[in-house]
């Protein structure tokens, strides 16, 4: 099977069964998170003068990347009546949809939330772990070529069930443009501080404080290149939720699906921008052709066409598989963002999957429910970090610190086993402080 141009959508056709699908396979998921020796070298320049010049520097980057003429911090600050302005200023069905959303993303954080816990030995010492919330948050959100007030919930709503006591907010407003939407969904979310500043100049005041944003413990949330970047570099000095690429879904379809449907659930990712990856899986090569003729047709009734006409060609595919087994293997290669299991039994795909951010469950569940209302959080591993990380949550606004009390009796069982040890490691203190403590 060849790569198939069909009326200016020239998505990759690919099947497992060619010579140099790997090879293929490996080329188009390729995603380079690191910035080039440039991008590195400015994010490094703008987080030295904001560390050094505070707010001033703030004022002057505002001005230059997001096309603005303020003169000072007070002008990219909103305090809590702007924000109730916002949401109070929706329309009812926009707001009574935010305010649902939320409703239902606390509801399914609140499962998430993780207990202390102790237990008492025989000698009666106690050991457990205590857990604490993150005193302030910093929350990033996107202000490029789309608005996501979803984001605002998914990061923000998580901190507050985890207890975080403040949360702070960045948002850029290129050429001074505020979305409604976005600040009420602060409002709604309970948002402590907002700020309309973007790109590396707001995860520098985030990491190191300036005389007006306070400096947070954590950042989340997903932005540009400069902005991974900048996350990456302050990392150590706050902590960072993850590195996030493109939006990926990864569709596997038995052939009992709508192909208008999965064309459109292909759609719903690569509309995010040009790097997006949509990718379609299944053994069934008419549906396959299906959901091909379904894209070609329904591709220009988009909005957001020629961004998604880009993105497919850059980095969509379809892809003919053996079997359902292989369509597994694939899943767990790719490590996707979001998996949809378009399938009439998805439950019993569930043990094969070890891999993916988010699973979508069955026709219906479209990954559009999860970005906004399910629940689960749609801030999610990307580039198969699948394989390692998982969906932001409650537990990433969380500490948890190791607890030990020995009893007497305790200390001196512990103190000899310590002894042997630090004395085999040639730490003579750390034995005879353990040994201090040995009965007589």
């Amino acid at each position: 099977m060849s790569e198939s141009p069909t009326a200016g959508v020239d998505i990759a056709r690919l099947s497992t069964e060619q010579d140099d699908f790997d090879a293929r396979l490996d080329h188009l998921l390729a995603w380079e998170g690191v910035s080039d020796a440039t991008i590195q070298q400015r994010v490094d320049e703008i987080l030295a003068e904001v560390r050094a010049r505070g707010d001033a520097a703030l004022v002057e980057y505002s001005n230059r990347f997001d096309r603005l003429s303020v003169t000072s911090m007070a002008e990219l600050t909103l305090g809590e009546p702007r924000l109730r302005e916002a949401y109070e200023g929706l329309p009812a069905q926009q707001r009574e949809a935010l305010a649902a959303a939320a409703e239902r993303i606390r509801v399914y954080h609140e499962h998430q939330k993780p207990a202390s816990w102790q237990y008492t030995e025989a000698d009666g010492t106690v050991l457990g772990q205590q857990v604490t919330p993150l005193d302030r948050a910093g929350i990033y959100v996107p202000g490029g070529k789309a608005a996501y007030p979803s984001s605002v919930l998914m990061n923000a709503i998580p901190a507050h069930v985890a207890g975080v006591r403040e949360i702070v907010m960045v948002v850029p407003t290129p050429d001074g443009v505020l979305n409604e939407l976005v600040l009420a969904a602060a409002y709604l979310a309970g948002v402590d501080h907002v700020f309309t500043l973007g790109g590396a100049q707001a995860v520098a005041a985030l990491a190191y404080g300036t005389e007006t944003v306070p400096r947070v413990d954590k950042i989340v949330g997903p932005g540009n290149i400069y902005v991974a970047t900048a996350k990456r570099a302050v990392f150590g000095q706050v902590g960072i939720d993850m590195i996030a690429g493109p939006s990926e879904i990864l569709v596997v379809s038995d052939g009992g699906t709508d192909p208008d449907w999965l064309a459109m659930d292909l759609f719903s990712q690569a509309e995010h921008d040009e790097d997006a990856q949509a990718i379609l899986v299944s053994w069934d090569e008419a549906h396959l052709a299906a959901v091909e003729a379904a894209i070609v047709r329904l591709l220009p009734t988009l909005e957001r066409a020629e961004i998604v006409r880009e993105s497919l060609s850059r980095r969509g595919m379809l892809i003919r598989c053996r079997d359902r087994a292989e369509a597994a293997t694939l899943i767990n290669r790719i490590a996707p963002e979001h998996l949809e299991l378009s399938v009439a039994n998805p439950e019993g795909w569930l043990g094969d999957v070890r891999h993916a951010g988010a699973i979508f469950m069955g026709r219906y569940t479209a990954e559009a429910l999860g970005d906004y209302c399910a629940g689960p959080n749609h801030v999610l591993p990307t580039s198969g970090t699948a394989r390692f990380s998982s969906p932001l949550g409650v537990y990433d606004f969380q500490k948890r610190s190791s607890i030990i009390h020995c009893s007497a009796e305790g200390a001196g069982e512990l103190g000899k086993i310590a002894s042997t040890l630090a004395r085999g490691e040639s730490l003579t203190a750390h034995a005879r402080s353990a040994e201090y403590r040995l009965k007589p």
